[in-house]
Order: C-alpha cells, then structure tokens, then sequence
C-alpha cells in the first residue's frame, strides 16, 4: 500500500500560512485505479526481488540445527485485488485476502561439526491482511502512519531438497506451525516499516525542481481532508527561482476546488500558482531574447540596419550610417496572468532596447521602448493536448530612453501591431491549434479531460492511464 501512496503524492516541505495555489482530489475511483495499478506492478517486479536471508535454529531433542534460508525469490504469486477505501477524517483502509506465495531458495545447516547444504521451495497459501493508513499534516508536509495492521497465514508448506533434508524434513514438518507463526509475525512490522520509509522521504523532499531555473515549493498549507469518497490536498503551489529565491508582490488568492468523483483526479490552480512561476523566471533572468538581423528573414521588407530605420528615425543613419543593430527584447515586469469564467487573460509588460552594432562585443546604446500588450486566450484540453486560440486585446508602445533625441513613436506601434496580427500571432495560433502537449510523468496518460475555466482559478478532471494498463494480468 505503500506504493499506492508514492504514486498518489510528491514531496512536500515548510511554508507560510496562507492560501493555497494548488489543490488536488484523488476520488474513490482514482484510489481503486491507482490500487490496480500497484497489483500490476506489485506482481510484475516481485519475481525481480530477492528476499533478505532467514537464520534461525530448530530443537531437534538432541540438540539444536542452525540453519539460514538465503538466495530466496518469488516464482509465483497469486494476488487477488485489495479491496480500498477511504475512511473518512482519517485516511485509507486495505485489505487483501488469499494471497498466496511461492518461494525458493537455498538452504544452509549446522549441527555440530556437520554442514549440509541443498535447495528449498515454500509455499506460502492464504495470506489475509488488513490495515488502516492515516494522513496528517506534519510540520506542513505529510505524514503517513499505519495506525492499526492484522496479518493471518492459514497454512505453509516446506520441502527441502539435496544433503541430508531427508533427515530434518520430519522435523521440519513438525514445527511448520512455529515457521508460519514467524512469517505471520513479520508481516506487518515489514509493512510498518516500509510506510516509515516512505514518511521519511516525505519529509524530506523540500521542493520539485522544474528545469534549471525554477523549482516549486509542493508545501501543505492546511491538513489534508480524507473524505468518504476522496482525499484532498491543499498544496502552497509557488514557483522560486533557483538562483534568486524571493516572495513575489502579490499574494495567494482564496478558492475551493469543486472536484468531480466520476473523475480519478481533480485538480485546481490559482492565478497565484501560474504568475509566481512568471515572477520566478523574471528573476532567473531568462525571460528575454537578443535578436540580430541574422535572425531577421530574407524576404522581410525591414532588416537590423540604421539606414533601413532611417524612414523611422531621420536621424539615426546621420549619426550612425549603414550599421547593423541589435535588438534585446526582455520583461520589464512580472506578466501577469488572470483567469475570468472561461478566458484567460494575459497581461505583458515588456522593453526592447535597440543597439549599433560597432563590433561584436562593442555595442553602442541607441533608444528604449517600453510596451504593454494585453491577450485573451479560450484553451481546452483535447487528447493530451493543449488546443486554443490567441488574439490581441491592446498594444501601447511608449519612448522609455534615447541617446540619439526623441522621435515619433506611432509608426513603430503601427509596425509592431501588422507583425503581431499579421505573422506572430497566426504563427502560435497554428501551433495551438495542433496542440501543445500537456506535462506528465513518463508512461503516463490523460483520458476523458475537461478543463475549465472559473474567477481567478481553473480545474482539470481527468482519467489517468498507466503503464501498468497494459501489463499481463497473468499471475506469475
């Protein structure tokens, strides 16, 4: 079960007390899938494992054998599917009943000065598990505890091959039922011991790291709610950069995820989420592009050059005739980015600082513009991917700096306005109108998506396919 909670959570660290940006519902039909899932891979691997050495002793009322079982594996295993639950205010219910286990393996005794060796196989035959998995916020990450775990074996077999087994093999016999006890007794403590681990891992992941330049801090605002039919997560969800972490200057917006039960996965984002991962690339220093007129199409009917930008600006190629320029194009601001009942609205603060390119590495400062464009996007999701369209609201170009005299900025907005309608836009619109693919984690896919759009957030309800979809069901 310890696997149904890796794949369900990410890592999740410290943060402030405030809203969260990020909120997750995995519903009872998730938590079934994701139990499936596990079933698949559990048997998948299991003939992959190999099992910890056994040593121990048996009374054979003329003294005592020492043995050890080592080099054990699973050949077969027969594993019906757990029964999942949640239970409500407290966390997830499992139960297994009639799995069943076939092992083999070598085998090593001593007694006295006599050493015998050979090979074993064990069957282990209806194992009945039940347990109980509580979820809380510790320290504002979360913490996974087993709070109740009963184990029963009915029955073991054990045959011993080769050496002397068919001396002890009677004795052995005898004492199966103390050998089952054993196994019995071991389970749950193993279990337990395997949620130990995964608990502290979750406490000590701090943050996901998205690329080079940003990470996001998946910190538990609130404690999560375990509902009769869902479980939900409320997550801080803000973007920092790498190299200049700072709190951004806006603050987290309230709302509540209005999940859906026939969906395994609900999942909302505030407008915060999306504008911190903006402010963090702003200070990460990557939200810009330097354009040379190598960059600049053939065919275009204006290149880089200042005698070219002479019917623009007179007096640019007087002072500083037939050179080549060079654009640096940056985010003078934070864009932001507001989501309103169905649009998404796209707010760009933006400067372009123009050069003369003296040589390479001597560039001579000529002007700043400083703009502000505003776009509304409709987006949708279709097949994994991202589909919508873009069009331009507002354009405002104004003279930010100059050290070669003012001029009339009204045809580089004019000019500005027929690239953006007439080539930039249309361009990214065709790009959207193919589909931008959706991030996931490998192997996995989105089925039946519906994205929607609310005031100051969105909601993605999604069925999820795995790799382990197309596993053989076959028992190993």
């Amino acid at each position: 079960m310890w696997l149904v909670t890796t794949f369900l959570l990410m890592a999740v660290t410290q943060t402030h007390a405030d809203y969260p940006s990020l909120q997750a519902v995995l519903s009872q039909k998730g938590l079934q899938k994701v139990s499936h899932w596990v079933t698949d891979w559990f048997q998948n691997e299991l003939g992959k494992i190999t099992l910890p050495e056994v040593r121990g002793s048996v009374d054979i009322f003329v003294g005592s054998v020492y043995y050890v079982l080592h080099d054990m594996h699973v050949v077969r295993c027969d594993l019906p599917e757990p029964s999942v639950a949640f239970s409500e205010g407290t966390g997830v219910s499992l139960q297994v009943n009639g799995l069943s286990l076939a092992i083999s393996g070598r085998w090593n005794t001593e007694f006295g000065i006599i050493h015998d060796g050979g090979s074993f196989d064990l069957a282990i035959y209806t194992i009945n598990f039940n347990t109980l998995l509580g979820f809380q916020s510790t320290e504002e990450h979360l913490s996974i505890s087993t709070l109740m775990c009963t184990a029963d074996v009915e029955g073991i077999q054990v045959n011993f091959h080769g050496g002397g087994s068919f001396i002890f093999q009677p004795f052995v016999e005898k004492f199966s039922g103390r050998i089952k006890n054993m196994i019995q007794e071991r389970i749950c403590p193993g279990f337990q011991e395997g949620i130990e681990n995964i608990d502290k891992d979750l406490a000590a992941s701090d943050y996901i790291k998205m690329d080079p330049y940003v990470y996001l801090n998946v910190s538990l605002t609130d404690s999560p709610v375990v509902f009769n039919n869902g479980f939900e997560l409320y997550i801080k969800g803000e973007f920092y950069s790498l190299s200049f972490p700072s709190e951004p200057p806006f603050a987290p917006n309230h709302f509540e995820l209005p999940w859906k039960a026939d969906y395994m996965l609900s999942v909302g984002m505030s407008e915060f989420c999306v504008n911190s991962a903006a402010f963090a690339y702003l200070n990460s220093g990557v939200l810009n592009i330097t354009i040379t007129n190598d960059m600049i199409p053939k065919a275009s009917p204006i290149h880089l050059n200042t005698s070219q930008f002479g019917s623009l600006i007179p007096q640019l190629p007087k002072m500083y005739p037939d050179m080549e320029m060079e654009v640096v194009l940056y985010a003078s601001d934070t864009p932001l980015i507001s989501f309103n009942q169905t649009v998404i609205n796209v707010n760009l603060p933006a400067s372009a600082k123009f050069y003369a390119v003296k040589t390479h590495t001597d560039l001579i400062p000529l002007f700043r513009l400083d703009m502000q464009c505003s776009f509304n996007a409709k987006v949708h999701i279709d097949n994994q991917l991202l589909k919508g369209v873009l069009e331009m609201k507002n354009l405002t170009i104004v003279l930010g700096s100059t050290e070669i005299g003012k001029f009339d900025i009204a045809p580089f907005q004019s000019i500005v306005k027929l690239a953006l309608n007439s080539f930039i836009l249309p361009k990214m619109n065709a790009q959207l109108k193919e589909g931008l693919p959706l991030p996931l984690m490998k192997g996995f896919t989105l089925n039946n998506s519906v994205m929607t759009i609310e005031n100051g957030f969105l909601v993605v309800a999604t069925d999820i396919n795995s790799p382990f979809d197309f596993l053989q069901s076959d028992k190993l």
